[in-house]
């Protein structure tokens, strides 16, 4: 039986440790179009990492533009069959330029600490240390017995099925479980576990008009922005909120000069749902106004609508799996004396493209807010990512307590 007053007696006392750690991690600007600033991070975490004995594999994004995605793997003594994979990123969404026009970097006022990437995710690279960190000192048996991974996303803010494809080369089939490290959101006196996201499809709406002599020959155009304003109204039109289905236009762009009938203009769209069918749903929606047309010029000449799917990523939808892991985590709270709640998020992580190979748990880091955030002002309106210091040793306890409760449970990963 562990004693976990001493690990959470230990977990404080090292703090400061884990706390500087994070301070390097957050200072290496890691923003998913930097890739040297990527592979930096990805090598520090490499050294960090193979203190605790784990190998590391850099695997070159292929794309160019990017980074390389770390796998860092330990392999079980003994081991009985069991694998379990801890997921984390190594991208940010600030470039640079804006964390200095923001002033926006590693920064603590009392409980909060400020800066890119302190709670998405860099925290959860730092809880995954902990956690890691505590099993071996405390619990070593279950610490060397697993197949043990840490992978790491070099490219997750432009989320793509490659990190998933290269776990699914790596990962062995009977892992138990691949545990999502994003960040938890602050819930009172309770811990948010991500048990479900919606999945997203982009769209390229494009509008094929004709143009005209906006003084002479007005009366000839088919005005390709006066259909898009159609079109976009037609697509708002399709969010439910009941379903939990959102249709954003999030651009448009059309003509070329305010004296001529603009001949073309584009629209970019996502759509995001939690319930596979209603995703689906969405999709044809959209694919459903191919063709259409409302404006025509004078003499008869009509706009053209055309909808390109970009991009769709499947939602990870609540499934029995995940829903026994979280039971798992519920059971750990509980004998620690902490609670523990299920959220449903409307933005995406690997956890999309893993939960149907690997039963999977996610928003396991530590409690922030404002991801994706940089900007600050005076009055407080404006308020910059940070994370809650005071959420770290609960957390990463919390984590501890049920991945050895999983860990030694007989059930197989198909069986979770």
């Amino acid at each position: 039986m562990t004693d976990y007053q001493l690990v959470q007696d230990y977990l404080q006392e090292h703090l400061p440790k884990y706390r500087d750690i994070h301070r390097q991690m957050v200072e290496i600007n890691s923003f998913t179009a930097n890739p040297a600033g990527v592979n930096a991070l990805a090598e520090y975490t490499a050294r960090l990492f193979g203190e605790l004995g784990f190998q590391a594999e850099y695997v070159p994004s292929a794309d160019e533009r990017y980074g390389r995605h770390l796998f860092l793997s330990k392999r079980g003594k003994g081991n009985k069959g069991v694998s379990l994979a801890l997921i984390s990123h190594l991208d940010t969404v600030f470039p640079p330029e804006e964390e200095a026009t923001n002033a926006f970097f590693w920064r603590r006022d009392g409980e909060r600490i400020y800066g890119p990437g302190t709670v998405d995710i860099k925290g959860g690279t730092v809880l995954i240390y902990m956690l890691l960190d505590g099993m071996r000192k405390f619990s070593p048996d279950a610490y060397e017995t697993p197949d043990l991974w840490v992978c790491l996303n070099a490219t997750e803010e432009v989320l793509s099925d490659e990190f998933a494809r290269l776990c699914l080369e790596r990962l062995p089939q009977n892992t138990r479980a691949c545990l999502v490290f994003e960040g938890g959101t602050p819930s009172g006196d309770k811990y948010s576990l991500v048990v479900a996201r919606k999945g997203r499809a982009t769209y390229k709406v494009r509008v094929e008009g004709r143009s005209a002599h906006a003084g002479n020959n007005h009366h000839l155009g088919a005005n390709a922005l006066v259909q898009l304003a159609h079109t976009v109204q037609k697509i708002a039109a399709m969010t439910d909120y009941q379903r939990k289905l959102t249709f954003n236009v999030g651009t448009m762009t059309g003509g070329v000069v305010v004296n001529r009938v603009p001949h073309w203009a584009e629209a970019e769209v996502e759509i995001r749902a939690f319930s596979p069918e209603v995703f689906e749903q969405g999709v044809t929606g959209m694919l459903a106004l191919n063709g259409s047309s409302d404006v025509s010029s004078r003499d008869g000449y009509p706009c053209k609508v055309s909808v390109e799917l970009m991009e769709r990523i499947a939602p990870f939808p609540r499934n029995p799996a995940t829903d026994k892991l979280f039971s798992v985590w519920e059971q750990a709270a509980s004998n620690l004396g902490m609670r523990v709640t299920q959220e449903e998020r409307g933005g995406l992580s690997d956890a999309n493209l893993l939960w149907q190979a690997f039963p999977t748990l996610d928003g396991l880091g530590p409690v922030g807010a404002n991801a994706h955030c940089s900007e600050h002002s005076p009055d407080g309106s404006k308020e910059p990512e940070y994370v809650l210091v005071s959420s770290f040793v609960p957390k990463c306890l919390l984590n501890i307590a049920a991945v050895l409760n999983l860990l030694h449970q007989p059930e197989t990963a198909e069986q979770l």
